[in-house]
């Protein structure tokens, strides 16, 4: 463990002060990157988000940043974030459409850390083609900008910590792509202080308060092979849910809640046929620091009444089933 590791742990607990935070991290950002320029890999989180925005406040167009939507993104998340961070914020956001490559090169593949493996490898080539095309356009890009937070760090064994799982923005710089440095502003900060520094920031309140999102995405949500149709059939199922607890207003009790493809197929009956499709998983869970998480106690009515909702409507899907395993033991994702 690094030195500056131990001093953020033992800050845990202490009173945040944001409003310093941006204060001294947009000088340290001026201070290393000077007048150069930095590619920022935005995956449409919560991390990445905040840490666009910081590094605008600080370098402004010198920032570039590009958007990949692996073909693994929640439902219309890529216009989302091509509306707000293009829109709004006036950011340099380059969108790049890499479905097909994506599924491709994780096809036949279902082992859980080789899946994150490849699809953080193949964002590393994709920024390596993406980085030589910019060149051309501006002309040298010194620093490759990261949303690396704390639990990031902590769970891949970087700096001594025991490895959990595998994070495709921890680990230093690609290989195959020629930077001077890494910018990680909110690297040592937990998702909480992240939320507050995005407040402050001005980024609004539906975007700061947007549940985590991995850099793999659904990837690690759907079980099993990647193919075009299961992500299909979870995007439609995670959405219900998700649009379900806002109504019910239980999507301010918990800090992430998502569904899951379980890749489990069984019978079922839909307009008095047989049916033999995927089951959902649903979770609810409530964290401060994501290091730790315990299980949200949503109301039986609710639960079914989403079920029943699911497998109806969701064309592919005909059963749920809910997970209420705290982490640990589990991990707060499935895969």
């Amino acid at each position: 463990m690094t030195q500056a590791e131990k001093e953020r742990l033992a800050k845990v607990g202490r009173t945040f002060n944001a409003k310093a935070y941006i204060k001294n991290e947009i000088a340290a950002i001026r201070k290393q990157v000077g007048d150069k320029k930095v590619l920022l890999a935005m995956s449409g989180g919560v991390d990445s988000s905040v840490c666009a925005v910081l590094l605008q406040k600080a370098i402004g167009k010198q920032l570039v940043c590009v958007f990949v939507d692996h073909g693994c993104m929640r439902l219309n998340e890529a216009k989302e974030v091509k509306k707000v961070f293009k829109g709004k914020f006036g950011i340099n956001l380059i969108a790049l459409d890499c479905e097909k490559r994506f599924l491709g090169k994780a096809k036949g593949v279902t082992e859980p850390e080789l899946k994150r493996k490849i699809i953080g490898g193949e964002f590393i080539k994709v920024f390596a083609d993406t980085a030589r095309d910019l060149k051309k356009k501006y002309g040298d890009i010194d620093f490759l900008g990261q949303g690396t937070i704390f639990p990031d760090i902590m769970e891949s064994g970087q700096g001594g910590h025991k490895a959990v799982k595998a994070h495709h923005n921890v680990g230093g710089l690609p290989k195959d792509i020629i930077f001077k440095g890494l910018v990680e502003p909110v690297k040592y900060l937990f998702k909480d202080e992240v939320r507050k520094v995005g407040k402050l920031l001005g980024i609004p309140e539906a975007m700061v308060m947007r549940q985590p999102f991995p850099g793999p995405g659904l990837a690690v949500r759907c079980i099993g092979e990647l193919t075009k149709e299961k992500l299909d059939i979870l995007r439609q199922a995670d959405f219900v849910f998700r649009d379900e607890m806002r109504k019910a207003g239980l999507d301010k009790k918990a800090q992430q809640f998502f569904a899951i493809m379980t890749n489990v197929r069984s019978v079922g009956v839909k307009n008095g046929a047989r049916t033999y499709g995927y089951v959902i998983g649903i979770r609810a869970i409530s964290t401060k620091q994501f290091v730790k998480a315990g299980v949200v106690e949503l109301p039986f009515k609710f639960v079914t009444k989403v079920a029943e909702k699911i497998a109806t409507t969701v064309k592919g899907a005909n059963r749920v089933v809910w997970d209420i395993t705290p982490k640990p033991p589990a991990t707060i994702e499935w895969e």
